[in-house]
């Protein structure tokens, strides 16, 4: 009865039947798996039925628990899935992702192995039409479970998420190269896939942390090893990444690294980012970045180190993408960064203020410290970042920070300062110029035009004026940073006396039109903040060395003949400021300055070559090397340097004269008229803004009329002291035309031969100055009439200039126009 049922039994169940042994441990029946493979090839409409009932004694197998026979049925459909290519295909493989289901779902992990390796062999084939309707979703949620495993034997544990691993894979395989089959990347089944790969390189990360370095895996421990199969298919997904879908790929990294609070210590997270960056397509690497900032956002009222992390992570992404395509909004990115900046300095002043208790003091100490590494990432972030782009974006970027940058009395920065406080504005100050520091490093303009348009020179220079020394020295660094185009600033590191500067190898080149005309417009302004940054009382040695070199720096960059004149004025200058000390400053600045002249007037002698003036020059160090060594910097920046008590009683030979520094120079065809008129900066309102002392004496006005005639070499000046008993003397008409006359021919003299632009700056800052004493002397209301009674104008060349208007101001018995 049995022979007659098997014979009226269909062809295929018969061939089905005979590939299966009475003993499964003799395996698979070869002969009748050929007849069968040849009977499939020749009939492939039968490929559906054969697949069923495979597909039936497997599930039958699988509860009978009898392994052998349903590791035969998994080989007969591995083979058939290989040898067949047809459109009839499409319900054999209905068929056998069933059969795969089954083996998966199974608690044995031999046969969920084994299901997995059925899987990848038939991930690798390629299919002639792709299936729309068919879905991986149990597939994807199945592997994903196994890369978790916790089977408690280690060796077991290894293989079922090893093949987890191979089984994501697959999927991704299977799934991505479709365009019109997307369903993989979406958010449901990326927050499962990347967590899996992560999970399973986050604990080998862990086991080779505890071990030592790991070393590069050989190809049998790719196989066997759950962190690197893990970390190819990571790159291998990422890689095949579009635009569309980049940032579902990218997401499910961040809520593994929270959940797992992987950010502090963040070298796992690091390393998962660079995989990132060098995985995906380059000029998607703007997107990660956005994400990691957007990310950063959502993390503002995490603990400090957690933000530092994130950040870290940022730079390492900056650093990678920056050598393909960072996008389109940079700007974007520094005003992140420069938000997130702000609010930590805001939470480390508000920290700083709240903590009045010793308690509260000590449990915010390290909370501060944290801030810092915060502030410290940024800065460097900033500074990598806008290092790598290029020169038109970086100047953006300068002029963005600078806007930034709060100076007190103004309102022009566009930062929030209302909760900071002066110890928290301070603080962003140092921020961002040490962020604009690290952005202008290693920037090389062609022009210095272009370096320091006056949109950008002048909010630089605002901050050294400030009463705070380490902000002066970063405005200093910045300005070196944009000057030193032949990278020369390493040659004048430390300020001292140079035996012979051409032991140095200074490059230079001839100076071009437009940086002489940058001088022409804004070499006032620079001599002007180096004066009065000499005359800090809070200076210190650095301070005094970054003076020094950006004398040197002008000189080698930006010195014509007639800078050259302009500079040793300004040595000159400092030097009087020194001797007659109006501004009562301490011993050791006094000699500080003589030194920072000594040292300088050596290196610009040596420069120009001039013999008679290295000679004088020379003489003077030489004197003060036995007789005042504190006026050289070699002895005054030493520690226990002996200072003087007064230098009312020194020899005018330990200073360096005009009178023969003008005669060395006129020697040799430089033009010296305007050596013998001292050099006097221009007041500003930015003096009064930045908090400092205003370099007029409050008490007096000092109007300088210094004539060509007076010797440069005498220290004292001839002034006239405006106060009330001289106003009142002006009344009297008695010797009124004498002394007008001689007025007259004093500043007929001085327009004659003094500079076109110191003499503009004196008349306007005189006249402020004259407006303000009047108005305190004799508590007078100016009130202008409606139209100006009068202008001075003054006309050089082909440019004419017009400064202040006159008004009349009247008061009894006295008129001044």
């Amino acid at each position: 009865v049995y022979c007659c049922c098997s014979a009226l039994r269909p062809r295929y169940k018969r061939l089905v039947d005979n590939i299966f042994p009475e003993d499964p441990k003799d395996g698979l029946v070869k002969a009748d798996m050929e007849k069968l493979t040849f009977y499939a090839v020749s009939a492939p409409e039968k490929l559906d039925r054969i697949g069923s009932y495979l597909a039936e004694r497997l599930s039958r197998d699988v509860v009978r628990h009898r392994s052998g026979y349903v590791l035969i049925a998994m080989e007969a459909l591995d083979q058939l899935l290989m040898a067949c290519h047809s459109q009839s295909i499409k319900p054999f493989v209905e068929s056998f992702l069933h059969m795969v289901a089954k083996l998966l779902e199974s608690g044995e992990p031999k046969l969920q192995v084994l299901g997995t390796n059925s899987f990848v062999k038939f991930a690798n084939i390629e299919e002639d039409t792709p299936s729309y309707h068919r879905r991986y979703d149990f597939f994807v949620s199945r592997f994903s479970a196994m890369c978790h495993s916790c089977h408690s034997d280690p060796e077991i544990r290894t293989e079922i998420r090893i093949a987890g691993i191979r089984g994501i894979q697959g999927v991704v395989r299977k799934t991505v190269n479709d365009e019109l089959r997307a369903t993989i990347w979406e958010p449901q089944h990326m927050d499962k896939i990347v967590p899996s790969l992560l999970f399973n390189m986050q604990k080998t990360e862990e086991v080779d942390s505890r071990i030592g370095p790991p070393s590069s895996p050989s190809a049998a421990d790719k196989e066997e090893n759950p962190a690197v199969l893990a970390e190819n298919c990571f790159r291998e997904l990422l890689g095949r990444a579009t635009f569309g879908n980049m940032n579902n790929a990218v997401r499910p990294v961040f809520a593994h690294l929270d959940h797992h609070k992987l950010w502090d210590p963040n070298e796992f997270a690091v390393h998962c980012f660079k995989i990132i960056m060098y995985s995906i397509q380059a000029q998607y690497s703007h997107h990660v970045i956005q994400e990691i900032l957007g990310h950063l956002d959502a993390c503002k009222k995490d603990s400090p180190r957690v933000r530092a992390g994130i950040i870290q992570v940022l730079l390492e992404a900056v650093a990678i993408a920056a050598k393909g395509s960072i996008g389109p909004a940079v700007l974007e990115v520094f005003n992140t960064l420069l938000k997130h900046l702000r609010l930590s300095v805001e939470s480390e002043a508000s920290d700083l203020q709240g903590s009045s208790a010793c308690s509260a003091a000590l449990s915010t100490g390290s909370k501060d410290s944290d801030e810092k590494i915060v502030q410290n990432a940024i800065i460097q972030t900033i500074g990598f970042f806008g290092s790598n782009l290029p020169d038109y974006q970086r100047s953006e970027i300068m002029m963005f920070i600078m806007g930034k940058v709060p100076v007190f009395g103004t309102t022009t920065h566009t930062l929030d300062l209302s909760q900071l406080g002066d110890l928290g504005t301070r603080r962003i100050q140092i921020m961002l110029l040490r962020s604009l520091l690290m952005v202008t490093s290693g920037y090389k303009a062609k022009t210095i035009v272009t370096a320091l348009p006056g949109s950008f020179l002048d909010p630089l220079l605002s901050p050294s004026l400030m009463e705070d020394s380490e902000l002066r020295q970063l405005v200093l660094e910045v300005m070196h940073n944009l000057m030193d185009r032949h990278d020369n600033r390493a040659k004048l590191r430390g300020i001292r006396i140079i035996p012979d500067v051409a032991d140095l190898k200074i490059k230079r080149e001839k100076i071009c039109k437009q940086d002489t005309s940058f001088m022409k417009k804004n070499g006032q302004q620079l001599y002007r903040h180096i004066y009065l940054g000499c005359k800090e009382e809070d200076n210190v040695q650095k301070n005094y060395e970054l003076l020094y070199t950006s004398l040197a720096l002008i000189t080698i960059e930006l010195a014509n003949e007639e800078v050259v004149i302009d500079l040793i004025r300004l040595a000159i200058a400092l030097q009087d400021s020194v001797i007659i000390n109006e501004d009562n400053l301490p011993m050791f600045h006094r000699c500080g300055i003589m030194a920072l002249v000594a040292a300088y007037l050596n290196f610009v002698s040596q420069m120009i070559a001039v013999p008679a003036f290295c000679q004088h020059v020379s003489k003077v160090i030489e004197i003060r090397t036995m007789e005042a060594p504190y006026f050289l910097p070699e002895h005054i920046f030493r520690d226990k340097c002996t200072l003087p008590k007064s230098l009312e009683k020194h020899d005018k030979n330990l200073y360096f004269l005009t009178n023969k520094i003008a005669e060395s120079l006129g020697g040799s065809g430089y033009s010296v008229e305007r050596l013998s008129v001292p050099y006097v900066p221009q007041v500003k309102d930015e003096d009064r803004l930045s908090r400092r002392k205003s370099i007029v004496d409050t008490v007096s006005i000092q109007v300088d009329i210094l004539p060509n005639s007076i010797p440069s070499g005498d220290v004292a000046s001839n002034t006239e002291e405006i106060t009330f008993e001289a106003l009142k003397k002006a009344i009297d008409t008695n010797g009124m035309e004498e002394q007008e006359k001689e007025k007259r021919r004093l500043v007929i003299e001085k327009f004659q031969k003094a500079p076109f632009e110191e003499i503009a700056a004196q008349c306007e800052s005189k006249a402020n100055l004259l407006h303000d004493r009047l108005a305190q002397i004799l508590e007078l209301t100016i009130r202008p009439p409606p139209s100006p009674s009068g202008t001075l104008t003054i006309t050089s060349g082909h440019a004419q200039y017009q400064s202040v208007p006159v008004y009349e101001m009247k008061f009894p018995d006295l008129c001044v126009y």
